[in-house]
């Protein structure tokens, strides 16, 4: 069964940073467009970030541009998000999803109306506190 696996989750105090890893199970990433998202109790799933199957293209969303990077190892099968100065509105479970195709030829979007169907992960919790 193909899974998408997170880790690399857990208790930070603010202002620190986390490496949030997605891997998977029975299958290779290689070919695979993913994005990170989160979502915070009370609050609707929120698109974070995405990046092509060969890395050249990233995106962002306004809410973590210039503090999130992501990033991707092909060889290790894994894709990454370095989250730095967090702060508790952070503070969110953690998800990755992959997908197959991408509504705009050559890039990715991490809008989430395009990920409803595809392979998501089962999340990993993110908690900044102090």
């Amino acid at each position: 069964q193909w899974q998408l696996v997170e880790s690399g989750g857990g208790l930070v105090q603010p202002g620190g940073s986390l490496r949030l890893s997605c891997t998977t199970s029975g299958f290779s990433l290689d070919s695979w467009i993913v994005a990170w998202f989160r979502q915070a109790p009370g609050k609707e799933r929120e698109g974070l970030s995405c990046i092509t199957s060969s890395g050249s293209n990233r995106n962002y969303a306004d809410s973590v541009k210039g503090r999130f990077t992501i990033s991707r190892d092909n060889g290790k099968n894994t894709v990454y998000l370095q989250m730095h100065s967090l702060n508790a509105e952070d503070t969110a479970v953690y998800f990755c999803a992959a997908t197959l195709s991408t509504p705009y030829p050559g890039m990715c979007t991490w809008e989430v109306k395009y990920w409803r169907s595809r392979l998501w992960g089962q999340g990993i919790q993110v908690t900044v506190s102090s």
